[in-house]
């Protein structure tokens, strides 16, 4: 296993980053979120030129046959932008849900033609994959509702966990709610008698584990651009006649700052290559404060404009936020650490 990024990802980071800087500045993103947030047609030129929708899937069922490693580039370049796009949702936990099954609804994925979404909420984790669920199988319908379920206003179609099966529904009510990340918003979803059709048997808490270690390659994109904004920043800005970064306290700050991201780096890249329980927790147990910490540092050390709505720092702390409570909180993952590796608790 190598932490490295391939040339081949570094050429894909390369194509998701021109065009993001091109159509998603974080100008564009601050308008969007007064109206509606999620950008489709970034989303279709993604999918459609770039092929990041089909990443996860298999080349037989029209996907790109590529790895979890050149997804986590994805993801951090859309973490960088905080791209309102359903990538995560749609080509990431959607898609790896409905892999096993290998079913036809893939090739219309990876093609970008539909986008899913995995009804299961936003706040769910590999240790409590049920969370805020309540859904039921009535023969061959659907019954109940699901909390925070993310990407699900623009899905097409919702893939639906129940008793371990994975159910595909076109049909259900979705009600945005008030969400702190106003770039990912959130829904209630709700199912009455709604037809569904058996995809195959999910392995949801296998599939949330998955989605939480590339989440950690998204929170490592915010802290990226949060650490390089600041650093630009305090070089320019001038206090005492001198630049604001060249006093020792701004100076020590930052460095340890650096520090951070670098391991977070290092923990990104290894739950991308190697998705187990461990190397998971390690990886959010790590990156989803880091993301919130740097993010806060951010606002603070670009004095006065960092606290206005104008500037679009207060999105990404509200994307780490919101991220540091998605798919298990470092809490959570340390608990599962400490178990996995055995490290016994207190009498």
């Amino acid at each position: 296993m190598t932490l490295l990024y391939s040339e081949v990802e570094e050429e894909l980071r390369s194509a998701v980053r021109g065009l993001l800087a091109d159509r998603c500045p974080p100008a564009a993103v601050l308008r969007r979120v007064e109206s509606e947030p999620y950008d489709l047609d970034l989303w279709k030129t993604l999918a459609g030129e770039i092929g990041v929708a089909g990443l996860l899937i298999p080349e037989e069922l029209g996907g790109a046959g590529a790895s979890a490693s050149e997804a986590a580039v994805v993801l951090e370049e859309l973490g960088r932008a905080v791209a309102p796009v359903p990538f995560l949702t749609s080509a990431v936990l959607a898609t790896q849900a409905l892999l096993p099954a290998r079913d036809a609804l893939l090739g219309e994925l990876a093609e970008g033609r539909k986008t899913a979404a995995l009804a299961v909420s936003f706040a769910a984790s590999p240790y409590r994959p049920g969370r805020g669920s309540s859904v039921r199988l009535e023969g061959e319908r659907l019954t109940g509702t699901v909390t925070g379920v993310a990407g699900a206003e623009v899905a097409d179609v919702l893939l639906v966990p129940v008793d371990g099966d994975l159910y595909a529904v076109e049909d259900a009510s979705v009600t945005v709610v008030s969400s702190l990340d106003l770039t990912r918003p959130v829904a209630t979803v709700t199912f009455d008698r709604a037809r569904a059709r058996r995809v195959g048997a999910c392995d949801l808490a296998g599939v949330l584990r998955f989605g939480a270690g590339l989440l950690a390659s998204e929170q490592l994109g915010v802290a990226e651009w949060c650490l390089d904004t600041t650093l630009a920043y305090v070089k320019e800005r001038h206090q005492f006649a001198r630049p604001v970064g060249s006093f020792q306290a701004i100076k020590h700050r930052l460095a340890d700052l650096w520090l951070d991201v670098v391991r977070a780096r290092a923990a990104a890249r290894g739950a991308a290559a190697d998705a187990s329980a461990v190397s998971v927790a390690v990886a959010q147990s790590w990156n989803a404060g880091v993301a919130v910490h740097v993010a806060e540092e951010a606002v603070q050390l670009h004095g006065g404009i960092g606290m206005t709505w104008e500037h679009p720092v207060h999105l990404y702390l509200k994307r780490a936020k919101a991220t540091e409570i998605a798919l298990g909180t470092p809490g959570d993952h340390r608990a599962a650490l400490a178990s996995l590796v055995d490290v016994p608790g207190p009498e």
